[in-house]
């Protein structure tokens, strides 16, 4: 079998800072353009520089394992930084394959004109370059608009596929069965049942109902010892001002309270109660139950539309802005429906809160080196987080720690990011079956009526 050429876009080597070992015996090309675009990135503060840094470095070191100089263009090989790939590296400027026929060539071919000193453009040609003389050539890229340049120049091209989730068969943490009017009895009597043949996953939910017809049904979660427990709904009823209002919120709210699961994934769309249940169990949790020292609760700095520019004022005045969504939650939460009185502030109780230390508001910005035991913590809109930062944020849980991610992977703010590939979702599928992990993906909007019907139609 022929080794493949893969060249990677920028954007490949920003997402993703291994995906050069990610190609096992084949060989990786790496465009001119391409180490001058992250030299443009590599002082940034972000993930973005940090991944660009990170490039480079291994970029050096494969450079330093050269026995003489200019080796990068001839190909060094990939096992000096891996051990899993065994093809070799190439850095390569479009020039030294360009025959000075490429472009009139693609013009006459393909009647497209990629003249010009674009970076796009000379990342294109150093692929189409190698392919004219005849390697099999792989252009991968997370730009869906190259990927159409580089089709339409007869290349074969592919997005980066390693980190991704079929978003579409994403793991929705519960099932349904059914069981015989005597099994549900028996299930309700000893509130346990043995798991059976059934193929279920650890903190897994079944919704059962009757194969009789009746109307009985029950709700189960297997335990690590492969036995159904029925849920006590007695826990779940009413948790600080909130009822759940569906069954996917009552599983919900059941793994946010059990203290043997550390890590809680909440996934679903506009209105379904994702970040309501969350700080509603850590309020009950950390208020009335001393479960744990305080909440802590953060999200992605990333603006929907248009950027507003600087915000005055200290990093709580900053983060103001950005955490209102967890305000206006608060103020339910807080206030309640029937005893809010009219001269009562949620803003007044939060900062009530925050300043005896139950409650802290940070930027994700912040939280890398941090050490954060018997805190309990909500990331929200997780879905604007790559796999690498939600790395970051859950390894910095400490000893009695309960960490929450909630979001939406269809509404991401984030351009690099797509239902398939950020952090949410990669986290479902990858921690799925661990004792110290639980999913509910929530289906139905409760916000208002207005809200469900926008969230099915628009």
């Amino acid at each position: 079998m022929a080794i493949k050429a893969f060249v990677l876009d920028t954007n490949v080597l920003l997402h993703s800072a291994q995906s050069i070992e990610s190609f096992h015996d084949n060989d990786v090309v790496i465009p001119m353009a391409v180490v001058e675009e992250l030299d443009k990135f590599k002082k940034n503060s972000d993930e973005l520089g940090r991944n660009a840094r990170q490039v480079i470095r291994r970029l050096d070191k494969l450079r330093q394992s050269a026995s003489e100089p200019g080796q990068l263009r001839n190909g060094i090989p990939l096992s000096a930084i891996s051990s899993t790939a065994t093809g070799k590296l190439f850095v390569l400027s479009f020039a030294e394959l360009d025959d000075g026929k490429m472009d009139s060539k693609i013009r006459e071919v393909f009647r497209l004109d990629l003249s010009g000193d674009s970076p796009d453009n000379r990342i294109l040609k150093v692929a189409f370059g190698l392919r004219e003389k005849g390697r099999q050539v792989v252009f991968i890229s997370k730009d869906i608009n190259l990927r159409l340049k580089a089709d339409a120049v007869g290349l074969r091209v592919m997005d980066f596929e390693r980190g991704k989730v079929d978003e579409r068969a994403l793991y929705t943490g519960f099932q349904e069965g059914k069981l015989s009017a005597a099994e549900l009895d028996s299930l309700y009597k000893k509130h346990e049942i043995p798991a059976g043949p059934r193929s279920l996953l650890t903190n897994e939910f079944v919704v059962f109902t009757s194969a009789d017809g009746s109307k009985q049904s029950a709700l189960a979660r297997m335990r690590k010892d492969r036995q159904l427990q029925v849920i006590d709904s007695a826990r779940t009823n009413r948790v600080w001002n909130v009822s759940p209002r569906n069954r996917e919120q009552r599983m919900a709210l059941e793994l946010l309270l059990d203290p043997e699961i550390r890590l809680v994934t909440l996934v679903g769309g506009a209105g379904t109660g994702k970040t309501l249940l969350a700080l509603a169990a850590a309020m009950q949790l950390v208020l009335n139950e001393n479960a744990y020292d305080r909440i802590l609760v953060s999200r992605p700095i990333i603006p929907l539309g248009n950027d507003i520019g600087f915000l005055p004022g200290d990093k709580g005045a900053k983060l103001k802005s950005w955490m209102q969504p967890i305000f206006d939650n608060l103020d339910f939460l807080l206030g309640g429906e029937a005893e809010r009185k009219v001269k009562s502030s949620s803003h007044y109780s939060v900062e009530g809160l925050m300043n005896s230390g139950k409650l802290e508001l940070e930027a994700l910005t912040y939280i890398r080196g941090r050490s954060i035991p018997r805190q309990f913590v909500i990331v929200d809109e997780a879905q604007n987080l790559t796999p690498h930062e939600v790395k970051t944020i859950i390894s910095r849980a400490g000893e009695d720690t309960k960490m929450v991610l909630t979001g939406d992977p269809h509404q991401i703010d984030n351009p690099y990011l797509d239902a398939s590939s950020n952090g949410l979702s990669y986290t479902v599928e990858r921690m799925k079956g661990q004792s110290l992990f639980g999913h509910i993906t929530l289906a139905r909007s409760e916000r208002s009526e207005l809200a469900a019907l926008a969230a099915d139609l628009l």
